[in-house]
């Protein structure tokens, strides 16, 4: 099997710029994406996070499936413990009528912001993680229109009916959700630009415990945080700003949005800060075309994955699309001579 690239966009906020402008630049990377020859392109759910603009995946995903002809899109993922499931599946129908075999349901139990934002969307109540499993088997139900005749709601249909049913993916940086993939027998996303450490563990215990639903198969994919630009030292510049974001984040650090290099390369880190942007490094692949090719590939023997999804933040939006056309042409370069 060919090695799969695709995209997950966060659509971050550059310091000096605004929502509309990093939503406008999503679309606009999922067209670059589609032409680049990228696999499929996510978008994510974040809530109260004022340094991202993305807070409903199926919205953006409606506007740019208007704006793309071809790339499979989906959310990366809707987080189901916030939501009912059969409005989620009634949402990801609906995209599904409008784009037909190009939608993705990817789901996850994060809570994709913090205590108060859990609280505000579960009106004030604290939100129930443990109904996830009965809620993924809910939401398979309703988008496969397989509700059973014992069940209080049969006959009810989530709509609009569509010839195609939206696949679900299980997103996951935890060992709990590679086994619950498993057992629903879902694709699994692992999330090390997330968590950089146990995911090539977490994948093997999926293919070992995956149990095939109607006919399913295992399927690995990891998504990392990427920088690629022509030399090695532009791509430490560009990922500097990210190297900068990241420790912020970290320790609750007020911010106005994705630094500029110029501010991350002068900032005066303390040996603390250090070290949590060498761990952070864990979660990135930064370098020339030719170092991020090998280390993806590295990476996708050590996780026996069938595909990369790779997620780029930097404060000038030209250097993140020259980052994946880079990677796009060097590992279309590399398929060409296999």
């Amino acid at each position: 099997m060919v090695l799969r690239y695709s995209i997950l966009d966060q659509s971050p906020i550059s310091e000096n710029s605004t929502p509309g402008e990093a939503l406008k630049q999503t679309a606009e990377l999922a067209q670059h994406a589609e032409k680049w020859g990228y696999t499929r392109f996510w978008m994510s759910e974040h809530h109260d996070a004022v340094t991202l603009a993305g807070s409903s995946p199926e919205i953006l995903i409606s506007h740019v499936g208007a704006v793309t002809n071809s790339i499979r899109l989906g959310s990366g993922g809707v987080m189901l413990p916030h939501y009912s499931a059969f409005k989620v599946a009634e949402n990801f129908k609906l995209l599904e009528a409008l784009y037909p075999d190009r939608i993705d349901v990817g789901i996850g139990r994060a809570p994709g912001g913090m205590p108060r934002a859990s609280y505000a969307l579960n009106e004030g109540k604290k939100r129930d993680v443990n109904r996830f499993p009965e809620q993924v088997d809910e939401l398979r139900m309703y988008l496969t229109d397989s509700i059973p005749e014992d069940h209080p709601y049969y006959g009810m249909k989530a709509t609009p009916l569509t010839e195609q049913v939206p696949p679900i993916w299980m997103l996951g940086s935890s060992e709990s959700s590679a086994l619950l993939a498993a057992e629903k027998g879902l694709p699994y996303m692992f999330a090390q630009f997330i968590n950089g450490e146990g995911g090539q563990k977490f994948a093997a215990t999926y293919r070992e415990r995956f149990k095939p639903v109607e006919g399913s198969e295992p399927y690995v994919g990891v998504a990392i945080f990427a920088v690629c630009q022509e030399t090695e030292e532009e791509a430490e510049r560009v990922a500097s700003s990210l190297d900068l974001a990241l420790c912020m984040g970290a320790q609750g650090m007020p911010s106005k949005g994705t630094p500029p290099p110029e501010k991350a390369m002068a900032y005066p880190y303390s040996k603390f800060e250090k070290l949590l942007v060498e761990e952070n490094r864990r979660r990135m692949v930064v370098g020339t075309p030719e170092q991020v090719g090998d280390r993806l590939e590295q990476l996708a023997v050590a996780y026996g994955a069938d595909e990369i999804m790779l997620v780029s933040n930097a404060y000038d939006f030209n250097d993140k699309l020259k980052s994946f056309e880079l990677i796009a042409r060097e590992m279309q370069k590399r398929q060409a001579a296999e």
